[in-house]
């Protein structure tokens, strides 16, 4: 532990004496938030960032009185404050942590900043390591200094470590193991879309066991794409059903125009009409009910990704419904996302009206599409874990400290 200890004490003289890494900065004042506990979080990248927020945003829901700062992310929903990082110099990480003093740490991002950790944490803050989102924690020093990380990590009080490997790493750089725990990756997985019961039921009642699929989330420049592969795709399953839905109210007459030019058979669900045998799409007029559609379906594809310059849809809103995933390849704004449920084999790109209706030709039969919506399920399920976890040690930090 010794040379370890001395690491982190070498790093800190060097900081004291100049910015280690972080960007030159400036001199800024920080003021704790009142009125009850204060919870920092910080992420790096917007996937992360996102995920963060999410979970952050779950804390407060049940705890309005928590003051929740977050850092490292793009912007702060109502009710958080963004705040600003200092440099990574000795002197500003110490006003920073004097300044807000907060209850507790969640730390979600893979770049240490062990001047700022070991602030915060001298000053009481109870500390939570979150998996980074790709691969291990790292400290950035110059190669003449020893490496920190181990001496860091050190000073978290729970580690959730992303995979067995992880954990083995940190016990061998000196992290005792009844701190670190192995955890999903921390993912946006929201909040499950609601429906209405009886519309489901009586939706269930209308397709009347007919093979659907769903595309979700459609922008006006991807829909013919989509209406060409239904059409390819009906030779094979003649009783196929689309559930199309736009992605704003504003497209649904683009959508409605494309369908005619397509000579297909439609109904419009929110002006009261059902399918009949011989529907081909069922339009929905906005993605209000995305609930209900993505229970209807078995298999989803996720609008916004065939065309660029929408980034694409998040792909947990669909999987966490039990939907099996299919994605264009314009999707920047959720690549983390879609990669976990690729690798997972919950999701499958395609890039063209001919793959997409091979692909659904392929999935629309209920055990290809289950066998990918069980294992977007188990990402899904392993990120909630995780969210429970931090919540539950959180809530018991502050509840002992009330107490005390």
């Amino acid at each position: 532990m010794a040379p370890r200890t001395l690491s982190l004490q070498a790093y800190l003289a060097y900081a004291r004496g100049g910015i280690a890494f972080g960007g030159p900065g400036s001199a800024r004042s920080w003021t704790r938030p009142e009125g009850g506990p204060v919870l920092w979080a910080h992420a790096d990248g917007d996937a992360q960032g996102r995920a963060l927020t999410n979970l952050c945003a779950r804390m407060h829901q049940h705890r309005p009185e928590l003051q929740i700062l977050l850092s490292g992310t793009g912007s702060a929903p109502p009710g958080m404050t963004l705040v600003p990082l200092p440099a990574e110099r000795g002197s500003d990480c110490d006003r920073f942590a004097e300044a807000l003093r907060p209850d507790v740490c969640l730390w979600a991002a893979g770049q240490l900043r062990p001047a700022l950790i070991e602030a915060v944490q001298g000053r009481g803050a109870h500390m939570i390591a979150l998996p980074p989102q790709e691969g291990d924690w790292t400290t950035p020093v110059p190669r003449w200094l020893p490496d920190p990380t181990g001496a860091v990590m050190a000073l978290f009080d729970r580690i959730h470590a992303p995979g067995s490997g992880a954990a083995r790493h940190l016990r061998r750089i000196g992290v005792r193991g009844d701190i670190i725990d192995i955890a999903g990756p921390l993912v946006d997985t929201g909040t499950p879309l609601d429906c209405d019961d009886g519309q489901h039921e009586e939706l269930a009642a209308v397709l009347a066991g007919r093979p659907v699929w769903l595309a979700a989330r459609v922008r006006p420049d991807e829909v013919t794409d989509i209406l060409r592969a239904h059409r390819r795709a009906v030779r094979l399953a003649h009783r196929l059903l689309l559930i199309l839905v736009p992605a704003a109210e504003t497209d649904f007459e683009s959508l409605t125009r494309a369908v005619a030019a397509e000579q297909l058979r439609c109904c419009n669900w929110d002006a009261g009409e059902a399918p009949d045998d011989n529907t081909m799409v069922l339009l929905a007029e906005g993605p209000e009910e995305l609930g209900l559609w993505y229970r209807a379906a078995p298999l989803a594809f996720l609008g916004g990704s065939l065309t660029s310059g929408h980034g694409g849809t998040d792909p947990f809103e669909a999987a966490a419904l039990g939907c099996a995933i299919l994605y264009g390849p314009n999707v920047s704004r959720h690549l983390a996302s879609y990669s976990r449920l690729v690798e997972a084999g919950a999701a499958r790109i395609v890039r063209d009206a001919d793959s997409l209706a091979s692909a659904v030709s392929n999935l629309v039969a209920p055990d290809q599409a289950a066998t990918m919506a069980h294992a977007g399920w188990d990402v899904v399920s392993s990120g909630a874990e995780l969210i429970d976890t931090v919540i539950a040690s959180v809530f018991a930090r502050l509840d002992r400290a009330e107490a005390s």
